[in-house]
């Protein structure tokens, strides 16, 4: 009986399996990732730029062209000093790569520079080229122009104006 009862211990012993330990999930890479990772923050690689973006009573407005998109830029310090320019925007990553020219009126391109998409904000540099004072009325800049996103909305994007009242992403410019 001693016999069976050790032959049972053992083939029930020998029967019982560990759980099998779950896969490590890769740990990202800095705070930023980990955020992307948990939904806490929009990819920015996956997010399209679409949309109207907007700080206070500064606009930038995207939407899609036939070969790239539309950029369209408004800053507004009062009557006498504002920006106002639209140009074409490229994006690779977190880099949006702007040419502005005055208020889509065709132009030199030397108002070209690189700014900061981070998913639901974009941050222009705070220097830009000299060439960028021509969208601009007097003391006023674009350098260092930090918007958040405020719609998705192409029809909503289409309807940013300057100072002048001309549109700024509209189709063609």
């Amino acid at each position: 009986m001693k016999r069976t009862a050790l032959l049972v211990l053992l083939a029930l012993a020998g029967c019982h399996r560990a759980e099998p330990k779950p896969a490590a999930t890769p740990s990202p890479v800095g705070l930023e990732a980990a955020a992307i990772q948990a939904g806490v923050i929009p990819d920015p690689a996956s997010t399209d730029i679409t949309g109207l973006y907007a700080r206070e009573s500064d606009r930038v407005c995207i939407v899609p062209s036939a070969t790239a998109y539309r950029i369209g830029v408004f800053v507004d310090y009062d009557e006498q000093q504002n920006c106002g320019g639209s140009g074409t925007v490229t994006r690779v990553g977190e880099t949006l790569h702007i040419t502005l020219d005055r208020g889509g009126e065709g132009g030199d391109s030397a108002c070209s520079f690189d700014a900061r998409f981070e998913g639901d904000r974009i941050v222009f540099p705070a220097r830009v080229p000299d060439g960028c004072q021509k969208v601009c009325i007097h003391r006023a800049s674009i350098a260092a122009l930090d918007v958040a996103r405020l719609s998705e909305s192409i029809s909503e994007a289409s309807t940013l104006r300057d100072s002048r009242g001309r549109l700024l992403c509209a189709n063609g410019g």
